[in-house]
């Protein structure tokens, strides 16, 4: 007897952050990667931005309850597999963010803290840093920082392998379970990331593709981590297969616009149009 579609169990996965018009990274991003991995998923969004590759020239922030509102609403209704975090923009709405989340007992969360974009337009308010090192770290199951990220959240320069080694540790002592200190801004010709989980540190070999559209590479690393974990992988495992994913998505990256164009989370589809 054929399975009737409606009954079967599908992968949740939600995006709370910033809404990208370009397409190339924030909740567009981070949807094109759940769809491509196989989840359903839905958002919170947390400001717009006025956005394209070229840089980003405004921001409306969404009221912080109204944020709050959007988790509560599919947390309650449709359910949470695994959340993930993009831009939030302020202290206020990351207070909303860690209310909801607490109180809808999403446990699988992984925090990408966006700090500024591709471009270096500031996405993150001065004021809200130390909002988000006590209120949403110590929720994430996994943090996903570049160095810059990094060092504003361990609070000194991060720069070496060494350095990015002391900052996981400073980043667990906030009180996330795990770390994922992004290698991408180290000199050299490797683009390796460091992952720290308690006691133990392994260092994931990442390749250095040569190209200048880079745009949207966090966010889709960070929402295929979270598509994996709504899909039940154990987290290192999760952490290993969304490496591999984004390493795919900026190979395919795509040259359009004048600025700095996207990586494509759907390169499986090229791959396999099947």
């Amino acid at each position: 007897m054929p399975v009737d579609p409606a009954a079967r169990a599908v992968p949740r996965a939600l995006t709370i952050a910033g809404s990208d018009s370009g397409g190339g990274a924030g909740i567009q991003a981070h949807l094109k990667t759940f769809a491509v991995l196989g989840g359903w998923g839905m958002s919170a969004v947390t400001s717009v931005t006025v956005q394209n590759t070229e840089g980003v020239t405004g921001v409306s922030d969404v009221p912080a309850e109204v944020v709050g509102a959007q988790i509560r609403a599919v947390a309650a209704d449709i359910g949470v597999d695994a959340a993930k975090t993009g831009m939030l923009s302020s202290a206020e709405i990351i207070e909303s963010v860690a209310d909801a989340v607490e109180q809808s007992g999403i446990s699988n969360l992984v925090v990408d803290p966006v700090f500024v974009s591709k471009h270096g337009d500031p996405l993150l308010r001065e004021d809200a840093v130390d909002v988000m090192a006590k209120r949403v770290i110590p929720l994430a199951t996994l943090v996903t920082p570049n160095l810059p990220e990094a060092a504003a959240l361990a609070g000194f320069n991060v720069g070496s392998r060494e350095q990015m080694e002391d900052a996981a540790g400073a980043i667990l002592d906030l009180g996330a379970r795990a770390v994922l200190v992004k290698g991408g801004h180290l000199a050299g010709g490797r683009a390796d990331d460091l992952y720290a989980e308690g006691d133990r540190v392994e260092w994931i070999p990442g390749e250095r593709i040569d190209t200048p559209h880079t745009h949207g590479t966090g966010c889709v690393l960070s929402a295929a981590i979270a598509a994996y974990l709504a899909k039940g992988s154990e987290l290192e495992e999760a952490v290993r297969a969304g490496k591999a994913f984004v390493t795919e998505a900026i190979r395919h990256a795509l040259a359009i616009g004048r600025g700095i164009g996207p990586v494509d989370p759907g390169w499986r589809l090229i791959e396999d149009p099947g």
